[in-house]
């Protein structure tokens, strides 16, 4: 099938299978750490605290770690890190074994997490062009690793509420550990071929402001970079939100926050394959107003849901917004950015949506603890309306210059 082209690339097809089981396991954890915390503390503060911890080195390290990705393979990057992940998946398993977890040790850990994870993001988006042979595949590629990192999304946190509920939370981190094993498998088959004479040579600090002038100069660029940037920190941090959302709202416990998250991978998987089918040409900034309308709009509609199917059907709703704003700006950048500067503008990315994002959990947490949660998502919904009127008045003023100029 046209949608699943890609596949056909041996390596693009190794990454696939040691992603979509790892992946299972990552969100596995995800779920049982969320639940974990808040469990220790009964706080969305703190909840939103051990996130923004985690996801803090993508905001400082990014800009950094682009540069450096521009001067190494991808290939060696992205195996050093998942062995390092690996690492550190294995030592959590052992300090909850061992019931030693606080919130500072959880904290503490997933910041050695994050800052591992930030050079294998960038490492491994940079590597995705080196995986596809034929370039005209790569929008499809990265539609359909996003497509797979969402299917694990929708399936890990169920399979992850099962496991927690009857065995507890350590299951969940020793399965993750685990899950490791075959992506360092499929990374020692692949044969990637990478062209060395596309490596900067230059200092990682040059490096880092022909980055930062490459962007000025690059509005296209630039102004889904600042769409994203706003999103991260005031629309896409609801998914913090939604263990207060299963326990408070609807008085639900493991399983049905589990649910949440599900609903939320369900969503962005459907965004992802809509991603997938997108044909060569199509405007992608258009798919990124439109999206971030409807992300504004559905969450508004979480906040007034009453009924649990219903606010699982919205929080369906807001994920798949989300997936087609960050897959259509991620595909922007992409196939747009020059070969040579391609990692640092997809640094700007991860700092944008990675980095940004944490300092947005903080503020959400802070405000849900304040105004209480739906206020809060009504606040959120509000914010993602109002960036998509921004984007919207900023693209006609964009298109009405060029045809001035003609």
């Amino acid at each position: 099938m046209d949608i699943f082209r890609s596949l056909s690339y041996p390596n693009f097809r190794l990454h696939v299978i040691g992603q979509a089981i790892s992946l299972l396991g990552t969100w596995m954890q995800r779920v049982a750490i969320s639940w974990l915390v808040y469990e220790m503390t009964n706080s969305v503060f703190w909840l939103g605290f051990v996130q923004f911890v985690s996801l803090l080195p993508s905001l400082i390290l990014s800009p950094f770690i682009g540069s450096f990705v521009d001067k190494h393979k991808k290939y060696r990057l992205v195996f050093l890190t998942q062995i390092g992940l690996m690492i550190q998946a294995g030592v959590l398993t052992l300090v909850v074994g061992l019931h030693w977890e606080t919130v500072f040790l959880l904290s503490f850990l997933g910041f050695i997490q994050g800052v591992v994870n930030a050079f294998d993001v960038l490492g491994r988006q940079s590597l995705m062009v080196s995986l596809v042979d034929n370039k005209k595949d790569l929008p499809n590629a990265i539609a359909l690793n996003s497509s797979i990192f969402n299917a694990a999304r929708m399936v890990g946190p169920a399979i992850g509420g099962v496991l927690l509920t009857n065995y507890g939370e350590f299951v969940c981190f020793g399965i993750n550990f685990i899950s490791f094993i075959p992506v360092i498998l499929c990374l020692l088959m692949m044969r990637v071929q990478e062209d060395s004479n596309k490596l900067t040579t230059v200092s990682n600090w040059i490096a880092l402001k022909e980055g930062f002038a490459y962007l000025k100069r690059s509005p296209h660029i630039s102004s889904l970079i600042v769409v994203l940037t706003f999103s991260s920190l005031l629309v896409i941090p609801y998914t913090s939100l939604l263990p207060a959302v299963a326990k408070d709202l609807f008085s639900g416990n493991e399983s049905t926050f589990s649910w949440f998250e599900s609903a939320a991978g369900f969503g962005a998987m459907l965004g992802a394959i809509n991603m997938a089918r997108l044909k060569t040409g199509q405007n992608l900034r258009y798919r990124v107003l439109f999206s971030a309308l409807m992300m504004g709009v559905s969450l508004c509609l979480l906040a007034f849901a009453h009924f649990l199917p219903t606010a699982l059907l919205f929080t369906t709703f807001v994920s798949l917004a989300m997936m087609m704003q960050n897959s259509s700006i991620n595909t922007y950048l992409q196939t747009h950015a020059m070969p040579s500067y391609r990692a640092r503008a997809i640094s700007y990315y991860v700092m944008a949506f990675q980095g940004v994002a944490p300092i947005g959990t903080l503020l959400v947490g802070a405000v849900a603890e304040y105004y209480g949660i739906k206020i809060t998502l009504y606040m959120m919904g509000g914010a993602g309306i109002l960036i998509a009127l921004c984007y919207y008045v900023y693209l006609r003023q964009h298109i009405h210059r060029r045809l001035f100029k003609f």
